[in-house]
């Protein structure tokens, strides 16, 4: 063999070498652990009542304006067919008021009076018909139905949820990273995330960066103290659809560093 020849299987033989030297040494990104939340919509009657009628199912994909659930209106038109009557009877005082000042025989003190009353149970039936309207439930955003609280037959308190609606552009992940990779992040950073059978190209952007650390040590720190301190990251990531919420993820600041196995 030449000696240009083993010169050149040499630099090959380093060159490869060094190669896999360099990629045993590279380090892996263990990544930063967190979890996938949402910001529920929640849908509750003004007053407590027992549920009539419920139109969905948890998992069921709602549009804005779809009713939801119905309860019981029984007190609810007896109170509007009550006020109702009352103006009844302010628009007859009314119309009498006002045929007897047009003729002389009526003061104005009393037709004043009569128009106010009038006001009033105009302004109660209004009321009364809120109320009732408000014995059905609709959907204020599109999105899906996350959880039902009450169900047919049963009794729910006053304001408090029947149903919640997860609209897909309130849901977030939620992760802790340490003090020292604060500089590493800004709002409107895109980060990589990972998690168990998704799909390889799942980004998340951050939104919101915690200002004070979670788990604070005493007020003098050490070293090893600071090392300690986390802060809370938000992110909405890009295709919420294919996350569930409670499903834990993993993010990584740097979209091409290899990621550490995981058994």
């Amino acid at each position: 063999m030449t000696s240009s020849r083993m010169t050149k299987l040499f630099a090959v033989l380093a060159l490869t070498t060094a190669t896999a030297l360099a990629g045993c040494n590279q380090k892996k990104d263990p990544g930063f652990q967190g979890w996938v939340e949402a910001d529920m919509i929640f849908v509750s009657p003004d007053e407590s009542g027992r549920v009539t009628k419920l139109n969905v199912r948890e998992g069921d994909e709602v549009k804005t304006g779809d009713q939801l659930y119905s309860v019981d209106d029984d007190l609810q038109k007896a109170d509007l067919n009550q006020n109702s009557a009352t103006l009844a009877n302010a628009q007859q005082t009314f119309d009498r008021a006002n045929s007897l000042r047009g003729t002389g025989a009526g003061t104005q003190a009393n037709l004043d009076s009569a128009v106010s009353a009038l006001r009033v149970a105009e302004a109660r039936v209004v009321t009364s018909q809120t109320r009732l309207a408000r014995r059905s439930g609709f959907a204020p955003v599109a999105g899906t139905i996350q959880q039902i609280y009450f169900r047919e037959g049963e009794m729910v308190p006053e304001k408090r949820p029947v149903l919640s609606i997860m609209p897909p552009g309130n849901m977030k992940l939620r992760f802790f990273v340490p003090e020292a990779e604060l500089p590493k992040l800004a709002i409107g950073d895109e980060v990589k995330v990972t998690c168990d059978n998704c799909a390889a190209d799942l980004t998340a952007k951050i939104y919101f960066i915690a200002t004070t650390a979670e788990y604070t040590p005493p007020v003098i720190y050490s070293l090893d103290e600071r090392n300690k301190l986390v802060y809370l990251i938000q992110a909405r990531p890009s295709r919420p659809d294919v996350l569930r919420v409670g499903q834990p993820i993993s993010v990584y600041l740097n979209a091409k560093t290899p990621v550490a196995n995981r058994q």
